[in-house]
């Protein structure tokens, strides 16, 4: 891996005060386990200590590509790494249709499991890995690193102040990138990604809106005529509606491997809004912002506002992705040091997201009527 400032300041913030550090094992080298192996260093009191592919050739031309320590061990098959009693914990990037197999493995092995998103095809295939997780007393949570940023918590804060924000009336996110030939022809496909952009994207545009809902299930999602998909029927594109009657919220979400990079979020409540285009990746690692503005008013004759929006900025000393990490690593210590249980609110925010994403699909394939949640 290359060499990077945010790795010295941990060098030089830690000097293995632990050292009993949370060992992870990678299992499958998809190009985002790249990304989750850096934030595995850079979190405190973690460490990689063992990746697995299907090949052992695959396995260490990843070790070599991101120059992982010799240290590292290196396994030909997912069964190795599991039987390996040295690995605390198991990130599992590998293909949706195979996540129920080896996460339900993962946890009857005792490995505390960090899952790429989606988590699964449906909600029943989740329910079976978190009841296995429930059983064998390991923690879950899905690897979606925006929840872990200090912006979220900032943003929450204020969505939380009913005087400054109000009641939320309207949401819209959106996640989109133009995806290229060779993506869309190797990775959108029935038994890889079998959920295409409402699975990839639109997971994160769902957790957002339930995020901002404090997870309440909204009364009806409803799935918008307009969606693409490529020959083999997989999504590459769609959009949906959700509505909650008794509080009167509507939010909706674009999801799309066919246009330009958005990452969009956008809260209004009675009295304030917020807005950001980069919820999902911060423009930058060490700083992320937002728009925010509260009470504002058309001036006399209409020709100005009385307020202007208001920049807020947020500082971070970690990646989101190694914040993410730290989380995920304060849990299992907890658990394996302390006697804790494992916190529930990271398989429920799978869940919810999973069962408004599975409306969705119902939705498109009823024809686009409602679904009642």
């Amino acid at each position: 891996m290359h060499s990077h400032p945010l790795r010295q300041s941990k060098k030089q913030r830690k000097t293995m005060a632990d050292n009993n550090p949370i060992r992870f094992g990678i299992m499958g080298c998809a190009e985002i386990a790249r990304k989750v192996s850096r934030a595995i260093h850079l979190a405190p009191d973690s460490i990689l200590y063992a990746i697995a592919s299907r090949s052992i050739q695959k396995a260490k031309q990843f070790a070599v590509k991101n120059g992982l320590s010799e240290t590292v061990k290196v396994y030909g098959s997912y069964d190795e790494l599991l039987d390996d009693p040295c690995v605390d914990a198991v990130y599992m990037p590998l293909p949706t249709s195979l996540h129920v197999q080896w996460a339900v493995m993962a946890a009857e092995k005792k490995k505390h499991l960090m899952l790429e998103k989606p988590t699964a095809l449906d909600v029943g295939q989740l329910d079976r890995i978190l009841e296995a997780c429930s059983v064998n007393g390991v923690q879950f949570m899905d690897a979606s690193m925006w929840y872990h940023h200090p912006r979220t918590a900032k943003i929450k804060e204020l969505l939380s102040d009913s005087k400054t924000f109000g009641q939320i009336r309207v949401i819209h996110s959106s996640s989109s990138f133009l995806g290229t030939p060779e993506f869309l022809e190797k990775r959108v496909k029935p038994d890889l990604n079998a959920l295409g952009a409402l699975g990839d994207a639109g997971w994160y545009c769902i957790g957002a809106i339930m995020w901002a809902k404090n997870y309440q299930l909204p009364t009806t999602v409803t799935a918008l005529p307009a969606i693409a998909r490529n020959t083999t029927g997989v999504i590459l594109s769609c959009n949906a509606s959700l509505h909650w009657d008794k509080e009167q919220t509507t939010a909706t979400f674009y999801c799309s491997f066919l246009s330009n990079e958005s990452m969009d979020l956008a809260i209004s409540g009675s009295n304030g809004s917020l807005n950001l285009e980069d919820f999902i990746i911060p423009f930058t690692e060490t700083s992320a912002s937002f728009e925010f503005t509260s009470g504002a008013k058309f001036l006399d004759l209409h020709i100005g506002w009385n307020v202007k929006s208001k920049r807020v900025q947020v500082t971070s000393e970690l990646p989101q992705e190694a914040m993410m990490v730290q989380d995920f690593v304060e849990l299992v210590k907890g658990i394996k040091h302390s006697g804790c249980k494992p916190d529930g609110k990271w398989p429920e925010i799978s869940r919810v997201t999973q069962l408004v994403m599975d409306a969705v699909n119902n939705s498109i394939d009823l024809g686009f009527k409602p679904v009642t949640m």
